[in-house]
């Protein structure tokens, strides 16, 4: 079913798409739907630029349906809510991140983990359960089911708060996976300082934890240890560093979403030890059998969070005070923003000023 013959699509709604693989981003006028009985309409506030946005709007992946409206980090008041929402009101502060929609009747839709659903939908080039094609947060509005919205925490910037919900659940979800959140004095491995990782750095650190920053630029190293506050810092291609940190790390987090082979970075665990992925390349990655058998070493793979964990990871940042490190931009500045995002050029993650006010 066409968006266009979707008949309680009504609301029009002022944004920003690509339309072609070329990846510009232009402004576009296009329909939401009614606020349901489950829904909640929020404005928008913030979006952050996730790296999985640029995959889309040049199509890398091979799935993009144009026009697509990228934005899964999205920050927001609500404006309306549906008869059967309980849990929120007009004037809450609230977060939307990956999730869109999910079966609702799954094994993993029924024990919290809707996001490992079959049939999961996501937040922007997904299909909704109306039919159709959802349009993610770069946005001035956004109807969404109340049961894939969480809440931001009073003390957190509305700004900064915004990666969260994708760049600090991806992060989150291993850590907690990995025993990370209440068993303090592990030595973890943070693969990567952008988006991801820096954010995994102010997690791991706040949790109680011995953080050693494995990257390829040597210039990251007084960032990592005097902004972030990570413990040790490895270059991964300077071989007598990855040698001396040999069997020293009980959990490595890899956020890099680049080409690289696995094994080098396996030989960094302990015997036992685990090396949770969450950055996605686009092709498969080299992991060589010896250091797998020979440390006994686990690997193991990890995707965004369920809605209860989502929630339970912005109540945490907000307890801690966690938020990201973000230079905010104006809505005509996405396609710079993109290009830089592109060259690895941001720290650590560009934020949309959709409302035009940035002081919440």
């Amino acid at each position: 079913m066409a968006l266009e013959s979707t008949p309680n699509h009504t609301q029009t709604v002022a944004g920003w798409a690509a339309h072609d693989s070329s990846g510009k981003i232009v402004p576009f006028i296009f329909k939401r739907r009614e606020n349901g009985v489950n829904d909640v309409t929020i404005k928008v506030m913030y979006c952050g630029i996730c790296h999985t946005d640029l995959h889309h709007v040049k199509d890398d992946w091979g799935i993009t349906m144009y026009p697509v409206v990228p934005g899964h980090e999205i920050t927001g008041v609500i404006t309306k809510v549906g008869s059967n929402v309980k849990n929120f009101k007009i004037g809450n502060r609230v977060g939307v991140g990956c999730l869109a929609a999910s079966c609702l009747e799954c094994e993993f839709c029924k024990n919290s983990q809707e996001n490992y659903c079959d049939q999961i939908q996501f937040t922007y080039n997904g299909i909704f359960w109306d039919g159709s094609i959802t349009y993610g947060g770069y946005s001035k509005m956004l109807v969404a089911d109340h049961r894939y919205v969480v809440r931001v925490p009073d003390n957190l910037r509305m700004d900064a708060a915004a990666p969260l919900l994708c760049a600090g659940i991806t992060v989150f979800s291993p850590m907690k996976d990995c025993q990370l959140l209440d068993s303090p004095g592990k030595r973890v491995g943070i693969v990567g300082l952008g988006g991801l990782g820096h954010v995994a750095v102010k997690m791991a650190k706040a949790f109680g934890h011995h953080v050693t920053v494995i990257s390829t630029s040597p210039s990251k190293e007084i960032e990592a240890k005097q902004r972030l506050g990570a413990d040790c810092f490895i270059v991964s291609t300077n071989d007598e560093q990855m040698q001396r940190g040999k069997r020293t790390l009980d959990v490595i987090l890899d956020t890099v979403s680049a080409q690289h082979s696995l094994g080098p970075i396996l030989e960094l665990l302990k015997v036992n030890g685990t090396l949770a992925v969450v950055g996605a390349p686009g092709r498969p990655m080299e992991l060589p059998s010896f250091p797998l058998i020979f440390g006994k070493r686990a690997v193991r793979g990890s995707m965004t969070g369920s809605m209860e964990e989502t929630q339970e990871m912005m109540d945490v940042c907000g307890k801690l005070n966690i938020t990201c490190d973000i230079e905010l931009i104006k809505p005509d500045q996405i396609n710079e923003a993109l290009d830089r995002l592109a060259r690895n050029d941001v720290r650590y993650r560009f934020v949309i000023d959709i409302a035009g006010n940035s002081q919440l």
